[in-house]
């Protein structure tokens, strides 16, 4: 009998399942921390095997999301801190528009989202976004309640402010 052919464990049928709702609920948060779609799906994809390895403990726990959102923004983390260490090039390339339409007040709110810090951008992704409290923030981001507060507060003005630019820019 070969892999494809033998049947699936009570584990594995488990780890499908929580697949199947964990990636609509996690696809939007992975977008908002890379801002890309392609990226965000590979960024839930490693995340969702580091939940597979560790799924047999895992399953037993009340809530395997909670695991899944941390692996989700630090392996983000791991992914900007090697990418920074790249060199930059002088010349952008082209990349294609994102298919359909899309929602201008949306792309200037992501693209603001993009401008902030990584660490800036986690925080209020968590925080709003996921509507996080303040104590989860700081447990999935492995910080202090002082940092999350500080981060969020320093992310919110700077938002303001881009958001502000980038509206006034239109309406001129």
């Amino acid at each position: 009998m070969t892999d494809q052919q033998r049947p699936l464990s009570a584990a594995d049928r488990s780890y499908v399942a929580f697949v199947e709702v964990a990636w609509e609920r996690h696809i939007r948060l992975a977008m908002l921390l890379c801002g890309d779609r392609w990226r965000a799906e590979e960024l839930l994809q490693d995340s969702l095997v580091r939940v597979y390895e560790r799924w047999r403990r895992l399953s037993r726990l009340d809530d395997p999301h909670a695991y899944l959102r941390r692996a989700l923004v630090n392996n983000h983390t791991s992914i900007w801190r090697r990418r920074r260490r790249e060199s930059l090039v002088a010349d952008v390339p082209d990349r294609a528009a994102p298919a359909g339409g899309s929602d201008p007040d949306a792309d200037v709110l992501r693209r603001a989202l993009l401008a902030l810090p990584a660490k800036q951008r986690a925080v209020v992704v968590l925080r709003h976004y996921e509507d996080l409290s303040e104590r989860e923030v700081a447990q999935v981001l492995g910080c202090s309640l002082g940092t999350v507060k500080s981060q969020n507060a320093r992310a919110l003005g700077a938002l303001r402010h881009l958001l502000n630019r980038s509206f006034d820019s239109v309406s001129r």
